[in-house]
């Protein structure tokens, strides 16, 4: 059986809950650190430029929102580590791959790994209690399994946060308890890297941090970014919408049947009009991971529940280049895998996750009390 991702409870100001979370997470930090500094030092990028491009990020940070600098100091005093370590964890691909170093980025580009994931959301008319589903397989590097957390945030200004994320990182994949839910996953475009923008980390973040549905749209929407992601966002009240994401650009796409599927390549038609999908070069099972998990689920329309959503997840066509993913070597010869399937209800303010669950689909619930 493989091992579940800790829960790690935070609370107080953006200072405090960085130092819990520091401390707490510190074991799990350091894997991180560890393993994303070796890739560092293979791509042959030395300390002192590292924080360098640190130093010239930190101000559209601080911009976006100076608590989520606060709170990253925070989790660097917690842990005993330096904050560049910190910022390397919560913005690894836009630091490496920033516009002001145009040489280190050309020489950056395509070398490292690339995230996967297939996102998927069960309207109410398509599930079968009347209640939305909204679920994710996150494909990644299989070291971080041992480097990933559930975070619990308690929050005073706003409502509280439950995330999937990697050791350090503000938030990946979550729930709050305003019944919005966020998973994302990646997409690669022709015109990426070409500007600074902010950290995906934070941006889903700020997503959590929203009371309003609207104002979490607004986030996704309008927040500049370096390279180019897709973010689903749901709402309890049973409604989702598709956010393809481009730096400077997002384009909507909505659900077929009350379902939306989105893999790691570009669906609207309107954004592929205006710049290329370079994705797909890396990442070619896309174009069938999202058409399997739709063709799984369809002939039960009004009967989805989140059995058959686990199972649509779990599934093994054409594996290792799967849905769900075993170890194997990606085409940047990494051991990649599915890191990890997350399966929330907003309704019921809940998360179910399985670990590595190519090689064990065991599930461990996670909710906003104990």
């Amino acid at each position: 059986m493989t091992t579940p991702f800790p829960l790690i409870e935070i609370s107080g100001s953006p200072e405090q809950r960085g130092k819990q979370y520091g401390k707490q997470a510190a074991d799990r930090i350091y894997k991180g650190i560890e393993h994303y500094t070796g890739q560092l030092e293979r791509l042959c990028l030395t300390r002192a430029v590292l924080e360098s491009i640190v130093r010239d990020y930190l101000p559209v940070m601080e911009k976006f929102d100076a608590n989520h600098v606060i709170e990253l100091r925070g989790i660097a005093t917690g842990a005993d580590i330096s904050f560049e370590d910190v910022v390397l964890l919560n913005a690894r691909t836009e630091i490496l791959k920033l516009a002001t170093y145009p040489a280190l980025r050309e020489s950056l580009i395509g070398a490292g790994d690339l995230d996967g994931c297939t996102g998927l959301v069960v309207l109410p008319e398509a599930s079968a209690d009347g209640q939305i589903i909204h679920a994710q397989n996150w494909d990644w590097k299989m070291e971080c399994a041992e480097t990933a957390v559930v975070l619990r945030i308690r929050r005073d200004d706003g409502p509280d946060i439950l995330t999937f994320t990697e050791a350090g990182a503000l938030a990946r994949s979550g729930l709050n308890s305003a019944g919005i839910s966020l998973t994302a996953n990646y997409l690669e475009s022709s015109i990426d890297y070409q500007k600074v923008g902010v950290p995906l980390p934070l941006i889903r973040r700020r997503i959590l941090e929203n009371e309003h549905y609207a104002l979490a749209i607004h986030a996704t929407y309008l927040t500049p970014k370096s390279g180019s992601n897709n973010i689903i966002l749901g709402h309890e009240g049973g409604i989702a919408i598709n956010f393809e994401c481009a730096p400077d650009e997002t384009f909507v796409t909505y659900a077929q049947r009350g379902l939306i599927v989105h893999a790691n390549h570009w669906q609207s038609q309107v954004a592929l009009g205006k710049f290329k999908d370079v994705g797909i070069a890396t990442t070619p099972d896309s174009l069938y991971r999202d058409l399997r998990v739709r063709s799984l689920l369809e002939p039960h329309l009004g009967q989805i529940d989140v059995a058959r959503v686990k199972a649509a997840l779990l599934d093994d066509f054409a594996t290792p280049w799967a849905v769900c993913r075993p170890p194997r070597l990606n085409l940047a010869s990494n051991l990649s895998a599915t890191v990890a399937t997350v399966v929330m209800r907003p309704v019921d303010r809940a998360m179910e996750i399985a670990a590595l669950p190519a090689l064990d689909p065991t599930f461990t619930s996670y909710g906003f009390s104990d």
